[in-house]
């Protein structure tokens, strides 16, 4: 049985409107979402030894969420991650977005998703969060209504998204919790186990922009087909971290994509989705001058996060996988979050 509760989480900057929070929990999860940016607050999940732990980054107060703040949680659009100079052509019409990460469009512009207020409603064993996105909003053509449908069952938490559009529009939705088994707040990744199920990755340029490859992980840095210790892993290649699109097996079914290991607590999180790709961020932006829950400096790699997604750019690469939804189809992906503790 999942429990469900709300309540008032807080109020918006100069406006009435309420942020409500939402509670769900289960034996081994509880959850904590908010009507903005249906941004996951916490995510307590049990260790070895049965404790509970909250595993996400985030802020105590909506005030933080309200700020300046690298997406901590929220639920990102109308297109997740990055879109060169911010410009695509749909059916022969110009689109120019907002540039907000040097050259490009991240994460939907100025105002996407996660700034917003959803409205939503209270089922069984979740929360379903709705919004219309007007035509022309942040540049992008066409209503959009949009549902994000969190429910808990047990140790897994899904995601549903669902979009219809008015007008030919690209899409892709996805969360942006930043993660550490060992409990946030307490210090680096270093001694996380990963695995990705991706035989190929998309290299970028300067900018995080896909060059157009499609490269082979195989003998790379980026083979983490079988589980690696991360902190020696990004030794040993000399990497700075990660912050590329893993190619998952293109399939409409749901797939296994990363599994997460924190061998001390036992703490083991599973992703599994419906969607072409995985962005595996390593936190390589946060510099420790954030201060979320408890007054807690965030640094640099002090969370992963694993975004399922459509490929980066794929609006402006014909040979991805099509980020395109037309009047009368139906946006639908699931990504579901599989906790446990050995």
């Amino acid at each position: 049985m999942t429990e469900v509760r709300r309540e008032v989480f807080g109020q918006m900057p100069q406006e009435e409107e309420v942020v409500e929070k939402f509670i769900l929990k289960s034996d081994s999860v509880k959850v904590e979402i908010l009507s903005l940016g249906c941004i996951i607050t916490t995510l307590e999940t049990k260790g070895k030894n049965g404790e509970f732990s909250d595993v996400v980054l985030g802020f105590d107060t909506l005030e933080g969420y309200t700020r300046k703040h690298p997406f901590f949680g929220a639920v990102v659009g109308r297109v997740a991650n990055r879109i060169a100079n911010g410009r695509f052509a749909v059916d022969g019409n110009e689109y120019q977005l907002f540039l907000n990460n040097g050259p490009n469009s991240l994460h939907g512009g100025a105002r996407g998703f996660d700034k917003v207020l959803w409205s939503s409603q209270v089922l069984p064993n979740g929360v379903c969060f709705f919004r219309l996105s007007p035509d022309g909003e942040e540049g992008y053509p066409g209503d959009l209504k949009v549902w994000v449908t969190y429910t808990l069952c047990g140790r897994e938490l899904a995601i549903n998204y669902q979009a219809q559009t008015s007008k030919t529009t690209p899409i892709s939705l996805t969360n942006h919790a930043y993660f550490n088994l060992a409990g946030q707040g307490s210090g680096d990744i270093y001694d996380h186990e990963i695995s990705i199920e991706a035989d190929s990755y998309l290299p970028v340029d300067d900018t995080k922009i896909p060059t157009g490859e499609v490269a082979a992980v195989e003998g790379t840095g980026f083979d983490l087909r079988q589980p690696v210790d991360l902190g020696k892993h990004l030794q040993k290649f000399h990497l700075d971290g990660f912050d590329h699109n893993f190619c998952l097996q293109q399939t409409q079914a749901r797939r296994l994509a990363a599994r997460v290991r924190h061998p001390p607590t036992g703490r083991a999180m599973e992703v599994h989705t419906t969607q072409p790709g995985i962005q595996f961020y390593t936190g390589n932006n946060l510099d420790g001058s954030l201060k979320g829950k408890g007054a807690i400096a965030y640094a640099k790699h002090s969370a992963f996060c694993l975004e399922t997604q459509n490929w980066p750019d794929a609006v402006n690469k014909p040979h991805f996988p099509s980020t395109l939804l037309r009047p009368g189809e139906e946006y639908n992906h699931t990504t579901w979050l599989v906790f446990s503790a050995a």
